[in-house]
């Protein structure tokens, strides 16, 4: 089984949404509606929210940049740690958009 979180695209626009899965277990949930991105982990638990500048869908120049947030903290809730955390730059994990 991959340790990669994957994101299977669920939406394109007005919301932009994702499931995540590890190998082909569910993990996680993240959505972009009104300006709002907000990442639940596998028990619908928010663990990560920001408020990019796209409203339904991720202007080109950020997707990447939040993404790797979502992965992060959903990384962060499978090994326990609860806490939310905002930092100016992104992570540096891999993740792959089916």
């Amino acid at each position: 089984m991959s340790d990669k979180i994957k994101l299977m695209k669920t939406c394109d626009a007005c919301p932009e949404q994702y499931d995540a899965y590890l190998g082909d277990r569910y993990v996680g949930y993240l959505r972009l509606r009104h300006g709002v991105f907000t990442v639940e982990n596998e028990v619908g638990s928010i663990i990560y929210h920001a408020r990019p500048r796209g409203d339904g869908i991720f202007e080109s120049d950020e997707r990447d940049y939040y993404l790797r947030f979502a992965v992060d903290a959903i990384q962060k809730s499978l090994s326990g740690d609860t806490g939310l955390m905002f930092l100016p730059d992104a992570p540096n994990v891999e993740y792959e958009i089916g």
